[in-house]
């Protein structure tokens, strides 16, 4: 039975020559990986977190569902052509990639991972704490619901920057003035909270990315 979804894109692993598996956020079933047949000619549909319309095959002798038919809900222009908030969306994806369990649906998560997507790539300035209030927002999306005390044993010196960035909203914590290597220290404090409550490691490699252009 063939089924229309839409899904976010985290990551892809080749599976053949000619096919690969698609790991992604989906509508319909959460974190999710797909097989995509023929898939050289479009890797342009596939960057992280793209946001795609596509027919899924569903198996029932496999858990390896096929996806076709690609579409793409929203071409993300403002995210392709700036460097700094491309880097943030590779960051963005390989959180979500490592944090969330296959076939794992949390309820409201696609929804509000497509307002971040859309808002990053709206911003005209001033988003490069961005991915920080993405890391206390994802927390509060998987029940974590972040505190100042909660998350004081994990934060050393960036204690007082947490606090500021939890006292205010997401478009004021954006005007938070801070340097890209305290940004950095606290992003990877705030990863190890979650790694906590997720009882995985995480090991986000583009956060050094991110250290390197901020």
């Amino acid at each position: 039975m063939k089924v229309q979804d839409r899904v976010i894109v985290l990551n892809s692993t080749p599976f053949s020559e000619k096919s690969l598996v698609l790991h992604c956020l989906s509508r319909e079933w959460g974190r999710r990986s797909f097989l995509v047949s023929n898939a050289s000619r479009l890797m342009p549909f596939f960057q992280p977190l793209n946001i795609l319309d596509c027919e899924v095959a569903e198996n029932p002798k496999s858990r390896l569902y096929k996806a076709s038919s690609f579409s793409s809900v929203v071409p993300l222009a403002g995210m392709r052509s700036s460097y700094g908030k491309n880097a943030i969306s590779m960051f963005m994806a390989e959180v979500l990639y490592r944090a969330l369990r296959e076939d794992v649906s949390e309820p409201g998560l696609f929804a509000w991972c497509q307002e971040e997507i859309l808002l990053l790539d709206a911003l005209q300035a001033d988003y490069a704490n961005f991915h920080i209030r993405f890391l206390l927002d994802f927390a509060s999306a998987m029940g974590f619901s972040p505190s100042y005390d909660a998350l004081l044993p994990f934060l050393d010196d960036s204690a007082a920057l947490a606090g500021e960035f939890l006292s205010r909203d997401a478009a004021d914590s954006m005007l938070i003035p801070v340097s890209g290597a305290r940004r950095s220290d606290l992003c990877a404090r705030l990863l190890k909270y979650l790694e906590c409550h997720l009882e995985a490691p995480l090991k986000i490699r583009s956060l050094s990315v991110l250290q390197e252009i901020q």
